[in-house]
Formats: structure tokens, sequence, C-alpha cells
């Protein structure tokens, strides 16, 4: 299979070298504006860049009728924007806000616990997430995702960024992000009252189980079309 890399820094690096092992060639790669005749001769691509040059990437994708699969956070007020492009193109497109397997099993244990915790009227839920120093977003993409997921489930209607505002947080999520250098990704779900509390973790030691997880991603939705996530991918290996 022959893969783009839109978007490479560290994640794109590790992508690629693990795509290699897996046997599959890297025909381009860049971290600029795209060169669509090199674009071209991918048979799919794997966008990890940064939140202003997603949509443009993705949709760019559309239009040359190549499968994308794309991991950047940070760009989702224009997500509904790009699954319009990709229904009206005929796309294929997987986004995710995490690739890693461990935490799309992770998502499935925390709804899970989250139906369980609904009822439960004196534990307050809160996440935690610590990432590397060099990340942009703040709270995390999958930060967000477990917070949406327990929104979902719960009374909870919305989420916050601690201590980032004097806002009514009733029924809000609160999220606390901290940024330390070389931590791959930390998530932490705690459920607290004034008896117990129960909290469930999630820890990356390497980021390789992101980029897996990508090629992974990359490798079921080529010759498909349509939007999925890695639900669909999920269910088709475990």
């Amino acid at each position: 299979m022959r893969i783009a890399l839109l978007g490479y820094g560290r994640m794109g690096k590790t992508i690629e070298e693990l795509a290699i092992k897996r046997g599959h060639e890297i025909c381009y790669k860049t971290s600029t504006a795209i060169d669509e005749e090199a674009l071209k001769e991918a048979d799919v691509a794997i966008d990890f860049s940064v939140p202003n040059a997603a949509f443009t990437n993705i949709t760019m994708c559309f239009k040359l009728n190549i499968p994308v699969v794309s991991g950047t956070t940070g760009w989702l007020d224009n997500y509904d924007k790009a699954i319009e492009i990709c229904h009206k193109s005929n796309g294929s497109f997987i986004y995710a806000s995490n690739f890693s397997i461990g935490v799309n099993l992770f998502f499935k244990l925390n709804k899970t616990l989250a139906h369980l915790m609904a009822n439960q009227q004196d534990y307050a839920v809160a996440l935690k997430e610590i990432h590397h120093t060099k990340k942009l977003d703040a709270p995390s993409g999958t930060a967000i995702t477990l917070a949406e997921h327990i929104i979902d489930a719960t009374d909870n209607t919305k989420w916050h960024l601690n201590n980032q505002d004097s806002k009514d947080h009733t029924n809000s999520i609160d999220i606390t992000a901290e940024r330390t250098p070389d931590v791959p990704g930390t998530h932490t779900i705690s459920y607290s009252s004034k008896i117990d509390t129960i909290e469930i973790t999630h820890t990356a030691h390497t980021r390789e189980g992101f980029a897996l997880g990508a090629i992974i991603a990359a490798e079921w939705l080529k010759d498909k079309t349509g939007v999925f996530t890695m639900n669909d991918v999920l269910d088709s290996i475990i």
C-alpha cells in the first residue's frame, strides 16, 4: 500500500517507520502545502498535521479520491463541513481523536462506567490529561471524546477546562490539562464522593500505539467509501 503522510513531525516519522515494517511504501510526505501531483500517487493518506492545515489536507484528499485517515485535533469546528464534502465527493474518511487500540478499548470502558455511575448522585466526575509540552491543543482531543461519552450517559451537559473561566459549571465536567516534557499521553477519569473515589486510567508508554492504530485504520479504509470511526475498525479486529 502506498501511503502519503500529511504532517511529518514526530508522529509522522513514527508512522513511516512502522508502515515500512508492515510492508507499505511511503510515497509522499510533507509538512507544508500539498503537491497534488505527488499526492495522487497514494493509495491512502494519513494526516497528522496541525489544526490550521487539517481541513485543507483532508478535503484535498476527497477531491483526489484518496481515502484519508486523520488524527489531527483542534480543527473540529470544520468537521461537519468536511463530512459534507466527503459525502458529496463519494470519499473515504476516518477521524479519531486517538487511534491507539488501547485507547479505543478505554473509550468503551469509559462508556460502560459512565452508564453505571449515571444514577450515583453522590459522585462528581472529573478528567485529567497529561501530555508533552509540544502538544498544541488543550484539553486533548482524547479528553474531549471521553467527556462527550460521559455527557451522553449522564446528567452532565458540557465540559470546562479547569480554572479557565468563572462561568457556571453546573452539570459540567471538570477537565485538567497538564503539560510535561516527554509524556506521550495519560488520561484519568475519576468519580469522587465523600466516601471513596473510583478511577480508570490509560497511560501511553510510547507513540507507537497511536501510529500503529492509524496504519491499521488506513489498511482497513483502503477500497472503502464513506465516513467511518475506529469502532468500525475495532469491530473487524476484536
